[in-house]
Parts: structure tokens; sequence; C-alpha cells
């Protein structure tokens, strides 16, 4: 078998990358190599940089570049609110619409037995650590509406039992077995504004 060349090294590399396939990867290879002054060299420059900086807020787990992210570091938020999500790209989501003024806590997944993610692999202890130390009023429980993503909000739920805190879902607009990245801003306004006590 002959050895792969560097060129489809890359193009491996970028199947890798969720959306993107054999083909979608090599036109996007090409494209960088074709305009290797103007995309290629400052990319590379750029992740090389990226990676030495780039971490996750030691408050919430959204990406940042410093140790608490612009959103726990805003004064002007909600405090006593915390939104749940599975993922960065979920928080972004819900930044979207503009509406949400509350404070988050990104899970990083969600529950699966089958691929061994338990409760402390979430860091849902220290989001429940969190929740009793920080005067939180509601909870609200973010999480996509598959199997997994429901029965990771049950979890949470059981977790929360006896605090006296209102938790609450995200309402109507999301269909069974949505995920927030692929809906559009007004969706997710819906829902933030008709979620339901849990």
């Amino acid at each position: 078998m002959a050895r792969k060349n560097e060129i489809q090294l890359l193009v491996d590399q970028f199947a890798r990358l969720p959306g993107l396939g054999p083909k979608s990867s090599k036109r996007i290879v090409l494209h960088l190599i074709k305009n290797r002054t103007q995309l290629l060299e400052p990319m590379v420059k750029m992740l090389e940089n990226f990676t030495e900086i780039i971490g996750h807020c030691q408050v919430c787990g959204n990406v940042t570049l410093h140790s608490k992210c612009d959103i726990c570091s805003d004064e002007n938020r909600q405090k006593n609110v915390i939104c749940v999500v599975e993922s960065v790209i979920d928080l972004w989501a819900l930044e979207k619409t503009e509406i949400y003024r509350g404070h988050y806590h990104v899970l990083g997944g969600v529950l699966s037995i089958f691929e061994g993610i338990g409760p402390e692999e979430l860091g849902i202890p220290q989001l429940i650590n969190r929740i009793k130390h920080e005067a939180i009023s509601e909870v609200i429980l973010a999480m996509n509406a598959t199997v997994l993503g429901q029965s990771t909000t049950h979890f949470i739920v059981e977790q929360l039992e006896g605090l006296n805190i209102k938790i609450t879902t995200l309402g109507r607009g999301i269909p069974s077995g949505g995920e927030l990245d692929y809906l559009d801003s007004t969706t997710i306004t819906s829902a933030l504004n008709s979620r339901q006590e849990y």
C-alpha cells in the first residue's frame, strides 16, 4: 500500500471535523493551496497562536482567551439564573437571540453509558455545587430534545431535588430530536419565552 502524501493527510484531518466529508475536505485543502498567501499562511499562524491562548472558562466552560469568559465577567447579566447547555455551540445559539441575560453552564456533552460518559465527565457535580453556592433561583435546562439530552435533563433534575430552585426547560418551538445549533433565532427565542417548569 502506498504511503499517503501530506496533502492527503491534511484532507483526512479536515474530514475528521463535524459536517465535513472527504469531498468537502479536498475542496477546502485545494482552495487553501490555491490561496496560500491570502488564506493558508495567515490561517496556519492563527492556529498556532490559537492553541496557545484558547481555553475554557473556569466558571461555566465556555471557550475563552481568559480564565473567565466575557459572559461570566459581565456585571450586567442576571447572576441568579443559569442556563445549562450541552455544548458551546448551543450557548452561541442562545446568545444569538439576544434575549437571555443570565449565566450559563456548558456540560460538554450528554450522559451516555454506551460511551462511558457519566456525571463526573460532564462536570455535573461542579454544576450542582455552583448552584448551591451562588444563590441561584432558576436553572434553565436547555439540553437538545434527543433521548440522551432528555435523560441528562432528568438526571440533573433529580440532583436538584430539595434545593427549592425553579427548574425550567425550553418550551414549544423545539422539535423532538431537534438541536439548538440548527434552529433559527426566532424559534429559540420562542422556546426561551415559553419555557416550562420541569
